[in-house]
């Protein structure tokens, strides 16, 4: 996939070493994943693109139509980018507990913004953006991140490929967060196939009503059909204080401006690798602080 301007940077982002976390253990390693340099801020940037690519070489996507999807925040500046970039129109149906700071930036790149109950969270953003699409088809490409297949390929194709390339074909558990699940099973699949013994380790809320935003509890939701239960070898469960202490710890230690969910992932990595001997494990620093400032300070 060859583009030029800002679609073009998505994508390749470096690894970056968080081995000192870890206290003297070495043998083993801890890298990251610094996914909050992409254009857009987040990971979400490389699934916006292939969704929003694949949709336009299937037809399903026309210029007379819109992007829609249900969004905590990082899809939809993804999208809300990759539209601004092409010139197509975006509507995103965003919870009303998401910040301010990401409502201000889906705004900022021109997107229609409607916020839904914040008590129902994204699932019910998902309804809304459902009932909107159903009642005008030919308005509306339902993105459906969730759901959507593109999603998956867009890290099979990409963040595993920079995965095994940046760590040698050395990595022997890769740790990721789910909400759509779609870095887990996309990235996953692709290590699996690639590196012998590799372990996947599935990184969840510990709470039903929790404060990680892009994540699920898998428990009390609803499922992703992009989500396969039985892929991760492990699942680790992720207090909303230890992902908020471990990204302030993050910030004021190693200089490194990230967000709740970058601080649930390093905090399931550094559960992970203390556990072994010998190892190169490798997570994802999702999305960067200044959108959650207010929350971490």
């Amino acid at each position: 996939m060859e583009l030029s301007g800002v679609l073009g940077a998505i994508g390749r982002t470096p690894m970056i070493d968080l081995t000192a976390l870890l206290q003297g253990r070495g043998r083993v390693r801890v890298m990251a994943k610094a996914e909050f340099m992409n254009p857009g801020g987040s990971v979400k940037d490389r699934p916006a693109l292939y969704i929003v690519m694949d949709a336009l070489r299937s037809g399903m996507l026309t210029p007379d139509k819109r992007i829609l999807d249900a969004t905590s925040g990082n899809m939809g500046l993804g999208l809300a980018l990759v539209g601004a970039a092409l010139g197509i129109g975006v509507t995103l149906v965003v919870p009303g507990n998401v910040s301010q700071q990401k409502l201000s930036l889906l705004k900022y790149l021109g997107s229609e913004v409607i916020v839904t109950d914040p008590l129902e969270g994204i699932d019910g953003a998902i309804r809304k953006a459902r009932e909107l699409h159903e009642s005008d088809p030919k308005r509306y490409f339902y993105a459906n991140q969730y759901d959507n297949p593109s999603n998956v390929r867009a890290h099979y194709e990409t963040t595993g490929p920079e995965i095994v390339e940046q760590t040698g074909g050395r990595v022997t558990h890769f740790v990721a967060g789910v909400g759509t699940s779609g870095t887990l099973m996309g990235a996953g699949r692709r290590l699996r196939e690639v590196v012998r013994g590799v372990k996947l380790i599935e990184v969840q809320p510990a709470e039903p009503l929790h404060g990680i935003e892009g994540l699920k509890n898998m428990g009390n939701a609803m499922i992703p059909r992009i989500y396969d239960e039985g892929l991760a070898d492990e699942r680790v469960f992720v207090r909303t204080e230890d992902a908020y202490s471990t990204a302030r710890l993050l910030a004021r230690r190693h200089g490194l401006l990230v967000g709740p969910s970058s601080g649930a992932n390093v905090f399931a990595a550094l559960s992970v690798a203390r556990e072994l001997e010998e190892g190169f494990v490798v997570t994802v620093l999702p999305d960067g602080a200044y959108r959650y400032i207010g929350l971490l300070t």
